[in-house]
């Protein structure tokens, strides 16, 4: 019977004793006290009383900084929040470091995150602070990735979740903003405008000097015409002006009866025996010798 009741409590000691260790975790085994051995992924049996087990979440973790009051350089109270990304590293040193460096190192992310937030948005005025987000980022990410380093830890990223001004500051903000933004549109509407008109401006002119090009061809061309037409008078009319002048000369000296001499070849006789009906010139007897 006391045989029975000491495999019971051997059996009953092993169960207790179990302990699974998850991929996702890694475990540190102390013995009385002591740093006794390092607990990776899988079965692992402790004894119940003299061992103790703590399990450390190895996998990446979001602590919030959450929101607080920070006065800036220009004198005005924002309230900003940030989250940090994190993650124990999975190596025995690093998590050794986790739970033998660092008193709940999730609050003391946290209260570091917030205190450094409040050094840095302090130097800034609410303008720039919210113009330089990425900048303050680096800053937060480099101050806790340089004082984490002992507890194991690696600081993944940073995000600064909002820098929020009063909100008497932020309706004037918003009233800025917003009459900057129609100072741009007058600006742009002026602007599109004044293109217009430039163009408008343009196709006048375009069309004065095309009217005006019209001009002078046309006034060129009526000089062309004019200086053919004086060159066709000059070449036709004054010459049978001439010649008509001579057949009025003719003309009154046959009526009168007298004897005129026209020489051979000339327009006139052929014009004279148009006239005529075919008078011909008399040609000179030749004498006989």
């Amino acid at each position: 019977m006391i045989y029975l009741y000491v495999v019971i409590f051997v059996i009953f000691v092993f169960f207790i004793g179990i302990r699974i260790v998850r991929p996702t975790e890694r475990g540190l085994i102390e013995r009385l006290g002591k740093y006794h051995k390092f607990a990776n992924p899988g079965f692992h049996w402790i004894i119940p009383v003299i061992d103790r087990i703590y399990i450390v979440n190895v996998t990446e973790q979001m602590v919030n900084a959450e929101p607080q009051e920070i006065i800036t350089n220009d004198n005005l109270n924002a309230s900003v929040d940030a989250q940090v990304y994190f993650r124990v590293k999975s190596e025995e040193e690093s998590v050794k470091g986790a739970i033998y460096n660092v008193n709940n190192y999730r609050y003391q992310i946290v209260n570091l995150a917030r205190t450094t937030l409040r050094n840095i948005i302090g130097t800034l005025t609410l303008k720039s602070a919210n113009s330089e987000r990425g900048k303050i980022n680096a800053e937060l990410y480099n101050t806790l990735h340089l004082e984490t380093k002992s507890w194991g830890i690696e600081i993944v990223r940073t995000e600064l979740k909002e820098i929020d001004p009063p909100r008497d500051v932020q309706e004037t903000m918003n009233k800025v903003v917003k009459a900057e933004n129609e100072k741009i549109a007058a600006i742009d509407s002026a602007t599109a405008a004044e293109t217009v008109a430039d163009g408008v401006k343009r196709a006048k002119i375009k069309e004065a000097e095309g009217y005006k090009q019209s001009k002078i061809l046309h006034a060129e061309g009526e000089a062309e015409a004019i200086r053919l037409v004086n060159e066709a008078a000059d070449k036709y009319f004054v010459g049978n002006a001439q010649l008509l002048r001579k057949l009025e000369a003719v003309e009154a000296s046959l009526s009168n009866n007298a004897k005129i001499v026209v020489p051979t070849g000339t327009e006139l006789v052929n014009i004279i025996g148009e006239m005529a009906g075919g008078i011909l010139p008399l040609e000179r007897k030749r004498k006989d010798n």
